[in-house]
């Protein structure tokens, strides 16, 4: 007996028994496992690929700030902020790194409305 998924084109031949019967019904489990793991499978490299999608590679230009403890420095490398006061950025006072922030979106938005 053999059966042909047309969708798929998947072929599925079965000789195991004599009877007709028995042998379309074996070749009929066979091809739904199958299919099964196929969808298993396509489901697996769909999950597979959205999780890579999510993971960076931590290269340095993806670094967003840069903390140097002995040298007491922080560096924003989005906005170019640099600063020798990292014990106080540490204790909470994080207002020049927010402006920094604010200033460097102030501007590039200034940049897009000028460029229209």
């Amino acid at each position: 007996m053999r059966i042909t998924h047309l969708p798929s084109g998947l072929v599925v031949s079965c000789q195991n028994e004599k009877s007709q019967l028995q042998n379309k019904e074996s070749a009929l489990r066979v091809l739904r496992a199958r299919l099964h793991q196929i969808a298993v499978d396509e489901a697996e490299a769909a999950a597979s690929e959205q999780r890579r999608s999510q993971v960076r590679t931590v290269d340095r230009s993806e670094r967003i700030r840069t903390y140097n403890f002995p040298e007491n420095r922080i560096v924003d490398h989005r906005t170019g902020f640099k600063a020798y006061n990292l014990d106080q950025v540490v204790d909470g006072d994080l207002d020049p790194v927010v402006q920094s922030a604010v200033d460097a979106d102030e501007a590039e938005r200034l940049a897009r409305a000028g460029d229209r």
